[in-house]
């Protein structure tokens, strides 16, 4: 997570039998997922305090199945002195500003009721001077939590460094703390990593899962933490064995690792440190820059890549990065077309809250209000629920705390509101519905592998996706002009004879392995594959 506070300023074949070897990505047990990735402290808020809260997500579970989701990412949950609750001060305490156990128990129920999942982001990696660990060791030697962090020195009163050297952090309220790195090489911090997970993954230790949660996103998760050379070989020593246990307990505990190293594939998380999937930042870096070569050369370096079993995440904005709607500056095809790759390309789609609106961050540089917290208010600001900034449940607890309020880019009326959305069919959040509802639906989309298959003209993105039932063709047109693209059909791993197109009427055949499809500018096509 700290990392990317600062680093902005830092600048499965159509037919099994034609195809031998060749494996669907997708478990056949698998859904088509979509994540909902969510800042819980901005998204509803159940009881007057401003703060978005868990009883305020269980409210709105109707509006995320509307919407298609069938998953949600929460960031962390624990006790924090700062306002995206990573660092912790308590890892086994809920913060009360998002409810209680109890609170937290009835939301997971009820996502698990529903059909749907939940995974919950973990970053264990850090304590704020107010951790046990910290409050207890500090200047003490003697204490039984010594070697539960890092000190650069016997007496043990300089706590070593995190990530940039830093040893405090101030929160957007003005108030600094100290924060220091955690021993991960110690045993019994991977004993307490271990108890810690396995709780949230079957809370009464019962074996049933119902009231646990179905994954963890592992936050700034590396091999040799921030280049430490006391935390070398963390996949071997940590990652790996603490995720084989917790699998142990259940089987189905999916983990996602967020590569520290955003320019990476991430590959060894996959095949070292036992986890399930990783983000695909190149990918989602790629579709930011509208370059038709990039996206068509990352989505096919990462899918390829991938090892059996494996996924990638596919993502273009998440609670580090600027909005995707402020990177095309709020152009309407631009944000559709971001849309359809985001949901349509492969791997698991996450969604971060607010993107199916198009809301912004504004253009103020990321480090503007100096080296606080605050910077990431403008990336995690209310959903907004009306097309006035005011009603019931809005989550504005930054309200009157600073210039991140006064400058705020949430405006009145500006179309950027599910309110004003909802029944404009020509809208940026119905677009999303209708693409999710495509992957629902269409099992090649939901579940398939990726092809690229090459065309003539530099603007459109062209790619198969498809499974031993079903394959689809989908085009996109990068441009706000009408582009004609011709398809070139002789590598592709499924026959193509006609398409149908699963989004309008049109319809297209194929002649000597090649088709010719015409798009209308940011135009989306999804043809059936017969």
């Amino acid at each position: 997570m700290l990392y990317k506070i600062f680093a902005a300023a830092l600048a499965a074949a159509f037919t099994l039998l034609l195809l031998p070897g060749c494996k669907d990505q997708a478990k056949p047990s698998e859904t088509a997922e979509v994540i909902y990735h969510v800042c819980q402290r901005s998204f509803y808020d159940s009881n007057g305090d401003f703060n978005g809260d868990l009883n305020g997500l269980r409210e709105k579970l109707d509006y995320l199945q509307d919407l298609g989701v069938t998953s949600i990412l929460l960031l962390p949950l624990y006790e924090s002195v700062y306002h995206h609750n990573y660092f912790a001060s308590d890892f086994k305490k809920i913060d009360p500003e998002f409810g209680t156990t109890d609170d937290y128990l009835a939301l997971v129920k009820d996502i698990h009721s529903r059909g749907m999942k939940l995974y919950m982001d973990m970053e264990t990696q850090y304590v704020t001077q107010e951790h046990i660990w910290y409050k207890d060791s500090y200047n003490n030697p003697k204490s039984k939590y010594s070697n539960y962090i890092l000190y650069d020195d016997s007496a043990q009163t300089k706590p070593s460094t995190i990530v940039f050297e830093l040893n405090s952090l101030k929160g957007y309220d003005g108030v600094e703390h100290k924060i220091t790195t955690v021993n991960l090489k110690n045993k019994d911090v991977l004993e307490y990593n271990y108890e810690l997970f396995k709780y949230f993954a079957d809370p009464n230790n019962d074996g049933n899962f119902d009231d646990g949660v179905d994954g963890f996103r592992l936050d700034h998760a590396m091999d040799t933490l921030d280049l430490k050379p006391r935390l070398t070989g963390l996949f071997k020593a940590f990652w790996s064995p603490l995720l084989t246990r917790l699998k142990q307990v259940n089987p189905k505990l999916n983990f996602v690792a967020e590569q520290a190293d955003w320019s990476s594939l991430g590959i060894d998380y996959l095949t070292k440190a036992n986890v399930d999937r990783v983000f695909n930042f190149r990918l989602a870096f790629a579709i930011r820059e509208f370059d038709r070569d990039k996206i068509m050369a990352m989505a096919d370096s990462s899918f390829s890549a991938t090892p059996a079993g494996k996924q990638q995440v596919v993502f273009i904005e998440n609670h580090d990065m600027p909005r995707f709607a402020q990177v095309v500056k709020k152009n309407a095809g631009k944000e559709k077309v971001g849309a359809a790759l985001n949901i349509l390309i492969g791997g698991v789609p996450s969604i971060y809250y607010g993107q199916e609106i198009g809301m912004v961050n504004g253009d103020k540089p990321d480090n503007v209000y100096g080296p606080t917290d605050a910077n990431g208010i403008p990336l995690r600001e209310a959903f907004e629920w009306y097309s006035g900034e005011t009603g019931k449940g809005m989550s504005v607890w930054y309200k009157d705390t600073g210039p991140w309020w006064t400058d705020r880019n949430m405006k009145p009326n500006d179309g950027i509101s599910y309110e004003e959305q909802k029944g404009n069919k020509n809208s940026l959040w119905n677009f999303y519905k209708t693409v999710i509802a495509l992957r629902k639906n269409n099992q090649a989309i939901g579940l398939g592998q990726y092809q690229t298959l090459p065309n003539s003209n530099k603007q459109v993105v062209s790619f198969l996706r498809y499974t031993h039932q079903q394959a689809v063709m989908v085009l996109v047109n990068l441009s706000a002009t009408a582009q004609k693209a011709e398809v070139y059909l002789s590598a592709s791993k499924v026959p193509v004879n006609r398409l149908g197109s699963l989004m309008s009427n049109k319809s297209a055949s194929a002649k000597d392995r090649r088709v010719t499809i015409e798009l209308p500018g940011y135009g989306v096509e999804v043809f059936d594959v017969k």
